[in-house]
């Protein structure tokens, strides 16, 4: 990192999404709860620096492009993230989540396919449990294998109202597109 990175949280449906930049890349994007103080303890021990309270262009752009999302406008997030902390079969592992189509959702096990590796399903949901980008990196389209949503982070009322959001805005923009 060449610039002290800096965060912006920014209300949603979902509650506060934290955006963490540096040089214009965003390092980090998730909803939390609980107090500001201890998730910037959290993400200082992370990334080894203690994120100021600034926010740049980057994380107003991610600001907007999440109330568009959010309002049903974007389907697919264009963002400078900085997948430098990402590697191996994380990073095949979400990479093929973000090839699940908007409103619709993959099993643990066709994502480990689709990333290359058919039967490692576990290995998925530890990549999509850990991701830095949530939301915009839609972890919240993996489900399990019968179908049922599993825990998206202790909290699968948020990954039921994404999924919700999405499938309700995607049968929309369907009825629109056929004159209905």
């Amino acid at each position: 990192m060449t610039a002290s990175p800096r965060y912006l949280v920014h209300p949603s449906p979902v509650g506060d999404i934290m955006i963490v930049t540096v040089d214009e890349r965003i390092l980090t994007l998730h909803p939390f709860d609980g107090r500001l103080e201890a998730e910037l303890e959290r993400i200082a021990l992370t990334l080894r620096a203690v994120p100021e309270d600034e926010g740049t262009d980057a994380s107003a752009r991610a600001a907007r492009q999440l109330d568009e999302y959010f309002d049903g406008a974007r389907r697919v997030f264009d963002l400078p993230l900085d997948w430098s902390g990402v590697r191996g079969f994380t990073r095949a592992a979400l990479d093929a989540v973000c090839d699940i189509p908007y409103g619709e959702t993959a099993g643990y096990g066709e994502v480990a396919i689709m990333a290359g590796v058919p039967r490692a399903a576990r290995a998925v949901g530890t990549a999509c449990a850990t991701t830095p980008f949530s939301i915009v990196v839609p972890v919240h389209r993996v489900v399990r294998a019968d179908g049922s949503l599993g825990e998206y982070g202790g909290h699968p009322e948020v990954k039921r109202f994404l999924i919700d959001l999405e499938h309700d805005n995607a049968q929309l923009g369907a009825q629109t597109s056929a004159g209905v």
